[in-house]
């Protein structure tokens, strides 16, 4: 009552306000630091998931590719044989040589398709960027 007296009406209200403005403020930061926390938490369980789905198609592509080149190159010779036992009077380099250029222009042809697959494949954590995007956003634009 004396400090009311003495310094206003108001001092205690501002004291009061002041300490609340600070607890606003303490909780927001709070706030922004637990949700930075998780959006990085989010970040990087998307990372490991990409990584590990990443290393098994890279598995899997590995051992079919090593198959399909054995198999590609068991086809190849047999095609060749049989181009010369089809067409006696080419030589046989002739017969591996038409194969080879056939198997060359069907490979440029799979890796530029493959290239072209490649390009749309965005190997970043869409839903974790997106969120960062919208929680930037929201901390620089509040309504």
């Amino acid at each position: 009552m004396i400090d009311q007296l003495r310094n206003g009406p108001d001092a205690a209200d501002t004291a009061t306000s002041t300490t609340s403005i600070t607890a606003l403020v303490s909780g927001i930061v709070k706030d922004v630091q637990e949700l930075t926390k998780q959006q990085l938490a989010l970040f990087k369980e998307e990372m490991k998931e990409d990584f590990r789905k990443s290393r098994d198609v890279a598995l899997a592509w590995a051992f079919g590719l090593t198959a399909f080149m054995v198999a590609a190159i068991m086809l190849a010779i047999t095609v060749a044989e049989l181009l010369h036992w089809g067409i006696p009077m080419l030589p046989g380099w002739a017969c591996y040589l038409i194969v080879t250029c056939i198997t060359a222009v069907t490979g440029a042809a799979l890796v530029y398709a493959g290239q072209k697959k490649l390009e749309t494949f965005n190997p970043l954590p869409e839903q974790s960027v997106r969120a960062l995007k919208e929680n930037v956003q929201c901390l620089t634009n509040p309504r």
